[in-house]
């Protein structure tokens, strides 16, 4: 699902700020800072939007799209990731596009509903703790 290669994602989580320890975290790490970031950026650009401060609003809401494009969707492997990789590639797009919008309209519950998708796909990353999980039977 993701790319295999920890160099070309740390390179991605890089370029997007991701501060402390990137040089030495596993991939797996490196994607959960990723969401720490951007749940990080997301409520400073909320807040920002709702006191008005534009220019900190439009700088974090940047950096939360660059978190998307730049850290999650260019570690996914679409290759190799199959049907959840398709999927996860999909939703950060969506969420992108959700992102502009609520930018451009001054729409706090644009960032809210990005915020309610992506926390449990963060936590469900971070339950994994780098293991791959066994299926579950169907009861």
């Amino acid at each position: 699902m993701f790319t295999p290669v920890s160099t070309r994602a740390a390179s991605a989580y890089k370029r997007v700020n991701v501060e402390t320890g990137v040089d030495s975290a596993t991939p797996h790490q490196l994607v959960v800072m990723l969401f720490d970031a951007l749940q990080q950026y997301l409520l400073a650009a909320r807040g920002a939007m709702e006191r008005g401060d534009v220019a900190l609003k439009c700088q974090k809401m940047g950096a939360a799209i660059r978190v998307l494009e730049e850290g999650l969707r260019s570690a996914l492997n679409l290759e190799q990731g199959g049907e959840i990789a398709k999927n996860l590639d999909a939703v950060y797009e969506y969420c992108v596009q959700r992102l502009t919008m609520a930018n451009l309209k001054n729409d706090a519950t644009g960032i809210t509903e990005v915020m309610d998708i992506i926390a449990p796909i963060a936590s469900g990353w971070k339950q994994m703790n780098g293991q791959p999980q066994p299926a579950q039977p169907l009861n």
